[in-house]
């Protein structure tokens, strides 16, 4: 998760995830940033408007989580 794309820690985590031969799943606002370069799937919510932007990242991760439940 990262609102604007450019959080460097996120990156720098996506990056070890590769390096580690994991995917890299994440979710951003505005652009990307340079974190939608670092994701095999990138769930981008295209306003800069950070409340946006994050109370839809909220509502995705419900919904993440409702999928999987009824996957279990």
């Amino acid at each position: 998760l990262s609102t604007s794309g450019n959080s460097s820690n996120v990156i720098k985590a996506a990056e070890f995830a590769h390096s580690s031969k994991l995917k890299v799943i994440s979710l951003t606002g505005n652009d990307g940033g340079l974190l939608n370069k670092h994701s095999d799937i990138n769930i981008n919510i295209p306003t800069n408007s950070t409340q946006r932007v994050q109370e839809m990242h909220i509502l995705i991760g419900h919904i993440l989580c409702d999928i999987v439940e009824q996957a279990l």
